[in-house]
């Protein structure tokens, strides 16, 4: 699945877009360096139900923002990706690659 994929899903699980969730992570003050990887897992995983992989998904964007390594744009993996720059805006208005 890639790293997009995840965080579609997420959006399909929560009904919430991915920078939504990251604006909601920012004001529990999850974005601060001190926290760990696991206080914000918790908080997704009690609230939105949603497990580990697309926790860490979003731990991702939480932490980084929406930049990823481009070594699988353009890949043939199962993790490939057509950008190294996430869209958080949601589904429906994605631009198509």
């Amino acid at each position: 699945m890639s790293f997009q994929a995840y965080l579609d899903t997420i959006e399909d699980k929560t009904g919430l877009t991915p920078r939504q969730l990251v604006e909601l992570a920012g004001q529990k003050g999850f974005a601060a360096p001190s926290v760990k990887a696991g206080t914000i897992l918790d908080w997704l995983k009690e609230d939105y139900g949603l497990g580990r992989g697309h926790g860490m998904a979003l731990v991702h964007v939480i932490k980084n923002g929406p930049q990823i390594d481009s070594k699988h744009v353009g890949s043939s993996g199962v993790h490939r990706d057509d950008s190294d720059t996430l869209w958080l805006d949601g589904k429906a208005t994605k631009p198509a690659p």
